[in-house]
């Protein structure tokens, strides 16, 4: 039985409800008014079902220190019930895993992309050489949930419709999504690839402390953070409204006769129109007109082309 299969969320037989597609295909996209679920996510009393999302878990009294040590957050010392973001890095800097997590005082909660936990499980569990941890999937018996303002919590899965008594009529993961692309936050592995840098996908403030210790790929994420510069740069893309389709994730971006990026996710925000997020070249000109998968594209940046110590701060407030 596939993951989708496995998962598939018991709110998508919700009256109305449309199935996504890709990895969110186990949750609905919406449930019949696109444009008034995402002005209610906004307003607030909602949720958004992410139950397809995979869930781990990390206890023994080592935990914090071992996840601090090989993870770009600080988390040595973790206030319990504070939700933050972090990232496994590669000895290149290049980003191989990222989960959201928190700690209970017991217990370490994680949540990942649909698919991520197994490999994301396994590096862990060749990591943990003498520290007394446990790392556990439990995506099974676990589900998540997003709240306005891209918050989130984790739901017993069995107790996943219960949710409905508490917080109402739920809205689909269109909304999620089109608030998130705004927003400039990435998904890795839709809005990032093989050779993503933390620099380059506006991660520094998210998901890196760039004041704690040695991991693996600091020296990457040090060096670009003080000289500046990175190889590419997240940027919000507006594209035009005319045309009837949204590119799809990984289609090239040109200037011109050049290919100058990547797409990643695209979505149709209510008040901003059709907008994605997409990996550039830091060469690119700013205002340099930009077409993607046919449709014409606007930049506003997220990552500041020359980002780093000795330039401006970021573009974006």
């Amino acid at each position: 039985m596939s993951a989708s299969e496995a998962f598939r969320s018991p709110l998508l037989d919700r009256p109305g409800a449309v199935a996504g597609d890709g990895p969110d295909a186990p949750v609905a996209a919406h449930y019949g008014s696109i444009v008034a679920e995402q002005r209610r996510f906004e307003a607030g009393g909602t949720f958004v079902d992410l139950s397809h999302r995979d869930v781990l878990t990390i206890t023994g009294p080592d935990r914090l220190t071992w996840l601090h040590d090989l993870s770009t957050q600080h988390l040595r010392d973790v206030v319990p019930g504070v939700r933050t973001s972090a990232l496994i890095l590669s000895p290149q800097g290049r980003i191989e895993h990222g989960f959201d997590l928190v700690d209970d005082g017991e217990t370490t909660w994680a949540h990942t992309e649909p698919g991520a936990a197994a490999p994301l499980v396994a590096f862990l569990d060749r990591m943990r050489f003498m520290s007394r941890v446990e790392v556990h999937d439990v995506t099974a018996e676990h589900a998540v949930i997003g709240l306005p303002g891209l918050g989130w919590e984790l739901r017993p899965r069995a107790r996943l419709g219960d949710v409905l008594d508490e917080l109402g009529d739920p809205v689909g993961s269109w909304a999620w999504e089109a608030a998130r692309v705004a927003a400039g936050r990435v998904r890795i592995g839709l809005d990032t690839d093989d050779l993503t840098i933390p620099n380059e996908a506006g991660l520094l403030e998210i998901a890196v402390h760039l004041d704690k210790g040695c991991y693996r790929g600091q020296e990457t994420v040090a060096r670009v953070h003080t000289l500046g510069r990175p190889p590419r740069r997240l940027t919000l893309l507006h594209l035009d409204g005319s045309v009837d389709h949204l590119p799809a994730i990984g289609s090239e971006v040109t200037a011109g006769d050049r290919t100058v990026g990547r797409i990643g996710t695209s979505a149709r925000h209510h008040e901003l129109g059709p907008i994605a997020l997409a990996l550039l070249k830091r060469s690119v000109a700013l205002d340099a007109p930009l077409l993607v998968d046919g449709v014409a594209a606007a930049q506003e940046a997220v990552v500041d082309p020359e980002v780093g110590l000795h330039v401006r701060p970021a573009l974006r407030g």
